[in-house]
């Protein structure tokens, strides 16, 4: 049966529920006449007779009810699960999929999405822990969460974090046999705990001072692709790592780890959530955007 017979059917099962073309006419908001040449097309494509009709009413035959009773419940199932899709424009609900890195989890993300979420039971979220630059619409996630230098510019992109500095870190017990570096050329004597990035490579270490950047490539025993390690290697005096400020400023502040470099230390523009220009965003979308959305006070 060709694709378009399809509104027929519908058309022969309000005359079929109705027993009438001038009821069934009137609630598909058609004219009787077409309805009545569109269920006498559909009869001789299929070769049967549908419907009986006298001058007085209307019936299905044999083989017309047996087409009624099994195209209504299909139609009734169809119609209720558009009902319940159109639902999702009213209130949030439905499943959101963002990827993210470690780091904007555990300092951006999930402290301003704990204390919200749980007004919006209908909603579920999926947080994909991935370093990697992901491909958002190729992958099935609907948003992403990366370093604003790193969207791409086709992309709507909304802040969601401050600016925020990678810096250099090493334990009392480390540097007591040490000299501290005073350069970041210094830390080529040094041992440093490695970050192997999601493409394959090292991570170089990134400084600035004076307008001047400089990247060096360290080496030492460990090696993580996730600062989070990096930060518990170095205050157990395995090296210097060079993590997010956010991550080392209790340890810091109470002597367990010594800043390095201070001076050379860049700041990076923060956190994004960015996701393609011609997505139609959900209610449960723009609950999730507008929680995030960073505020400066």
């Amino acid at each position: 049966m060709a694709r378009e017979d399809f509104n027929n059917l519908l058309w022969f099962l309000a005359v079929a529920e109705e027993r009438s073309f001038t009821r069934a006419a009137a609630k598909l908001g058609i004219a009787q006449s077409t309805l009545s040449h569109t269920i006498k097309g559909l009869e001789s494509r299929m070769g049967i007779r549908l419907l009986t009709r006298t001058t007085r009413s209307v019936a299905p035959t044999e083989a017309g009810e047996r087409l009624r009773q099994s195209l209504a419940p299909r139609v009734a199932e169809i119609e209720a699960e558009i009902a319940a899709l159109m639902a999702f424009r009213d209130k949030p609900a439905g499943t959101i999929r963002i990827t993210l890195s470690d780091h904007a989890l555990e300092t951006v993300v999930w402290p301003k999405l704990r204390p919200v979420l749980s007004s919006y039971p209908d909603i579920k979220l999926e947080l994909s822990i991935d370093n990697k630059f992901r491909n958002i619409v190729e992958d099935g996630f609907d948003a992403g969460i990366r370093l604003g230098e790193s969207v791409e510019r086709d992309m709507i992109a909304v802040r969601v974090g401050p600016d925020w500095r990678m810096v250099a870190v090493a334990s009392p017990r480390y540097l007591a046999t040490r000299p501290s570096p005073n350069h970041p050329q210094d830390l080529l004597g040094h041992d440093c705990i490695n970050m192997r990035q999601a493409a394959g490579g090292f991570y170089a270490w990134e400084f600035a001072k004076d307008g001047k950047d400089l990247r060096v490539r360290v080496d030492g025993q460990f090696t993580f692709n996730s600062s989070y390690p990096m930060v518990d290697a170095a205050l157990n005096g395995y090296g210097i790592a060079y993590v997010p400020e956010s991550l080392v400023a209790p340890q810091v502040a109470d002597g367990r780890l010594i800043l390095l470099l201070d001076d050379w230390s860049p700041s990076f523009e923060g956190y994004y959530i960015y996701y393609p220009s011609r997505r139609q965003n959900s209610p449960a979308f723009e609950v999730i955007v507008d929680a995030l959305r960073y505020r400066d006070a």
